[in-house]
């Protein structure tokens, strides 16, 4: 990142930081990717929260986070390894979060729902006090709204609106990242059936941006609202998903969940290829792919893998496609991240009952004005 923005985020977030103090400091974990637009929103968590401990998002197929931005952060902060084998056991959760914060009040910052199968144990054993969770990942969302109670608060920032313009782009990066590399085998988009895994709102970013390039495209959704939705916007839609997942030569995973598993690869058509949105937790689960197909290399962010009767190539080994940063770093992540610092005060300062929440309509018109002073209106 170059200094000038990093300067401007770091302007940003002191002000965000500066609003949204709250009363009553508590202690933090925090789930995050680590990479360098991301070192600016780990230090802001550290002024307006005791930041115990950085757990660093796993990224399928590349290294676990930046080096560099890593140790920028383990300067400041503990930063200790995230698993999800790990943190699926609630003694082994309690444990951690008593070494690193025993009897204090703690907001738990997940991304992913790291926390949910741990919650209620947390909340009934731990020392200190859980004040609440902010959840950032669509993901995790869904695995905190499907439980009928919840034992404390949790502030949801995956679905707000101002995510729509990350997630427009992100749509655009996907279709970009395809062009490109299909270039190389003297293809586009255009030229394959896509079908969209998922028609949330970056599912419907995806279908979009490939639409606009003359794709056709599919959608496959187990919910009947979204297809219904899918089909008003003029995609195809279809209810057997093995049959679709047989006439698709372009495949976007955008569910929010494991969209694919070892044994729906071999249904693919031979070179279809494979891309993700959403995070690491949903990365396709190779583990069920037959033994019989080999590994090798095609580009640098390519894989083939390849049996005697059947081949498909799988874009960074299932890591989400992110946002093209070209010469500068992209924006419109830290409206969200100011949105967990505004989660982050009503948990530590308000009383909020034991639901799911948004943050309110008000805090977000101020971040949007915030954002707009730093970023567009100069």
């Amino acid at each position: 990142m170059k200094t000038g923005e990093r300067a401007r985020l770091e302007a940003y977030f002191a002000r965000t930081a500066w609003e949204f103090a709250p009363s009553l400091v508590p202690s933090s974990l925090l789930v995050t990717r680590l990479a360098p637009e991301r070192v600016p929103f780990v230090r802001v968590v550290g002024t307006v929260s005791r930041l115990r401990g950085v757990l660093p998002e796993p990224e399928p197929g590349a290294a676990r986070g930046d080096g560099a931005a890593k140790r920028e952060v383990e300067r400041l902060f503990a930063v200790d390894e995230l698993s999800r084998e790990r943190f699926a056991d609630p003694g082994t959760v309690l444990t951690y979060l008593e070494t690193r914060a025993a009897g204090e009040p703690v907001v738990l910052l997940d991304a992913g729902g790291c926390f949910a199968p741990s919650l209620d144990v947390l909340c009934e054993r731990f020392s200190g006090t859980v004040l609440g969770v902010v959840e950032d990942s669509d993901s995790g969302h869904r695995r905190y709204a499907e439980r009928e109670k919840l034992p404390c608060p949790v502030v949801s920032v995956a679905r707000s609106p101002l995510r729509e313009p990350e997630e427009f782009l992100l749509g655009q990066s996907v279709v970009s990242a395809a062009e490109a590399l299909l270039r190389g085998w003297r293809e586009t988009p255009d030229a394959r059936p896509a079908l969209v895994l998922g028609f949330g709102r970056l599912g419907g970013a995806v279908a979009s941006a490939l639409s606009a390039r003359g794709a056709r495209v599919t959608v496959y959704d187990t919910d009947p609202e979204r297809r219904a939705r899918a089909l008003a916007r003029g995609y195809g839609v279809v209810a057997d998903r093995e049959a679709a997942l047989g006439a698709a030569a372009l495949v976007v995973c955008a569910s929010g969940a494991i969209a694919l598993r070892g044994e729906d690869f071999p249904v693919l058509p031979d070179g279809a290829f494979v891309t993700t949105v959403t995070g690491p937790a949903e990365a396709p689960d190779l583990s069920g792919l037959p033994e019989e197909y080999g590994r090798y290399t095609a580009t640098r962010h390519v894989t083939r893998y390849e049996s005697a009767e059947h081949y498909f190539y799988l874009h960074d080994a299932g890591a989400a496609v992110g946002v093209p940063r070209g010469a500068g770093a992209d924006p419109y992540p830290c409206l969200a991240q100011a949105e967990i610092l505004a989660a982050l005060r009503t948990l530590a300062d308000g009383r909020p009952t034991r639901t799911l929440h948004e943050v309110p309509p008000a805090d977000r018109r101020k971040i949007a004005a915030l954002w707009l002073h730093y970023y567009s209106e100069r």
